[in-house]
């Protein structure tokens, strides 16, 4: 099982819908057992980096994203969600994050705020599961405003530039981050979604 940490934020619905069609039993949940006991877990996002960590806070989660990253089960941030495994973003006054993965999320570059559409991806490693069978400078669906900053750049999976390169996808061992929407993405963000399904 699947289960998609639901926090209030973002389209849970349309990101569990998009499980369902790569045949993965998903599920929407905020029960830190339901977490603990899942195959592999989601956290998907849109909004600031401050309150989607209050909410976590609040609903007892970040002790649990931490255990079940610990205990090295797939895990997937999609948008906010990978943000948020950062150490700090420079919105919402610099509010701290999970601190999974060092490095701080700031504001893009280009004028035009938010990116949103579709762009390209490039991919950083020599080989990432997440995009098995994906072909380079493939298109992603984005939304957002910020971008996270890897402190350490051998987790960056993928590399998209709107005005300037960022990474868009990070992965270190069975964690995993996009930027990108793959529940927006049609039959690549569904392929995505499906290497995740089918991850050991």
């Amino acid at each position: 099982m699947i289960a998609i940490i639901d926090y209030g934020v973002g389209n849970l619905r349309s990101v569990q819908k998009a499980f369902e069609k790569v045949g993965a039993d998903a599920r929407v949940t905020q029960d830190p057992a339901d977490i603990k006991k899942a195959d592999k877990v989601v956290l998907p996002g849109v909004g600031a980096m401050g309150p989607a960590m209050e909410k976590l806070e609040s609903l007892g989660l970040v002790s649990v994203i931490k255990e079940v990253i610990r205990s090295g089960k797939p895990f997937l941030g999609i948008c906010l969600g990978m943000q948020l495994l950062f150490e700090k973003g420079e919105e919402s006054g610099g509010a701290p994050g999970l601190g999974i993965l060092k490095g701080t999320v700031k504001k893009l570059f280009s004028k035009k705020i938010p990116h949103m559409g579709w762009n390209q991806i490039k991919l950083d490693q020599k080989y990432c599961a997440l995009f098995k069978g994906i072909k380079d400078s493939s298109n992603f669906y984005f939304c957002h405003s910020y971008y996270a900053a890897p402190g350490d750049g051998a987790v960056t999976a993928a590399t998209t530039d709107y005005d300037g390169k960022f990474a868009c996808a990070v992965a270190k061992e069975k964690l995993f981050g996009v930027q990108f929407h793959p529940e927006k993405s049609q039959t690549l963000g569904l392929a995505v979604l499906k290497n995740f399904t089918e991850l050991a």
